[in-house]
């Protein structure tokens, strides 16, 4: 082989190194900066982009990113690129000690989103964006929960999330990223920590179980003493309503009565003679009163003088009742029912 043909090999392999270096095709979502002379001169987008030799060139950034290893541990690789993606990316780094206000250490695994939205800045104004980021986090997590107790931290999680997006974000506003949100993972105190809680807990829920018994117990006495109020008024009216109702029946049967005894008074008047009725009315009141005085211990009776002539009233009255209308049926039952009991007395 001539030397000129060497030298034609040599310098058609330059070439292709050369113009192969030059040509740079740039995915969807992905950008690439550009320095010329080293300095920043363009931003390449997505396509195919042409580079000239020796005088631009592409600037790397470096990146970071959890892996695992064959034991399952997380452990942060780190490597250069240049290529810048636009897309959101996860920031997740491992689970780091805290101390909080009650001088209780807990591990706390968080996690960020964030997205590029100057490249410029974000490969010109901090070294290492990811590497920033991760610190910034952390730094931030311990000044948050620092100034929380622990049981404030446990159950605060929404509003730790919102003050760190707040601080990163802030903090990172130069950076040319865009901090979309901040996760905590998990919160996990130290064993003895958690027995403990466990414990509270464990007495927490039996103490809301009795006071739940409790507050049944008191609901069925409270129920059960309503049913028997309730009982005893209703019974109490039943009681009214029947004594009313009595009271009404023999108020109407007194009345009756009375009507009747009128009625009939008014026709024994008719029947005899002027002056009659009233002698023979109170015979027949002593007439009446005679078992009732025949039922004591005694053995004699003594009726006063009155009585002869109240007698011969009464037989005088049962003469006049033989001889009146048999038509008239009032007073023929009147006149039976004034007709004279034996009587008779125990000498």
């Amino acid at each position: 082989m001539t030397p000129f043909v060497l030298l034609l090999a040599i310098a058609v392999v330059i070439v292709l190194f050369v113009t192969t270096a030059s040509f740079k095709i740039i995915g969807q979502a992905e950008v690439m900066v550009i320095e010329r002379l080293g300095r920043f001169h363009r931003i390449g987008r997505s396509g195919f982009n042409i580079l000239i030799p020796f005088i631009e060139r592409p600037r790397a950034l470096d990146v970071r990113y959890i892996e695992s290893d064959p034991a399952g541990m997380k452990r942060i690789a780190a490597s250069t690129t240049t290529r810048i993606d636009l897309r959101e990316q996860v920031l997740n780094f491992p689970s780091q000690p805290v101390i909080t206000k009650d001088n209780v250490t807990i591990d706390i695994d968080a996690v960020l989103y964030y997205r590029v939205a100057d490249p410029q800045k974000a490969t010109y104004a901090v070294q290492n964006l990811p590497y920033a980021l991760e610190t910034l986090t952390r730094t931030t997590l311990r000044n948050i929960v620092g100034e929380m107790e622990l049981d404030a931290t446990l159950v605060s999680r929404d509003q730790i999330n919102k003050r760190m997006r707040e601080v990163i974000e802030e903090a990172s506003i130069g950076w040319g990223v865009d901090v979309t949100r901040v996760e905590l993972q998990a919160i996990e105190p130290p064993r003895d920590i958690q027995q403990s809680m466990e414990l509270q807990m464990r007495a927490e829920r039996e103490r809301r179980a009795a006071v739940t018994n409790a507050e049944a117990g008191k609901r069925a006495a409270i129920l059960e003493a309503e049913g028997q109020r309730e009982a005893q008024i209703r019974k109490a009216e039943g009681e009214k309503e029947a004594a009313i109702l009595r009271a009404q029946g023999a108020a109407e049967a007194r009345l009756a009565m009375a009507n009747a005894e009128s009625e009939a008074i008014s026709r024994i008047t008719a029947s005899l003679p002027p002056g009659e009725a009233a002698m023979y009315l109170l015979g027949l009141k002593y007439i009446e009163a005679l078992p009732a005085l025949t039922q004591g211990k005694g053995s004699t009776v003594f009726l006063p003088v009155e009585a002869a002539g109240v007698m011969g009233a009464v037989g005088a009255l049962k003469e006049v009742l033989k001889a009146s209308a048999a038509g008239d049926a009032a007073p023929a039952k009147a006149a039976g029912a004034l007709s004279l009991p034996s009587a008779s007395s125990k000498g």
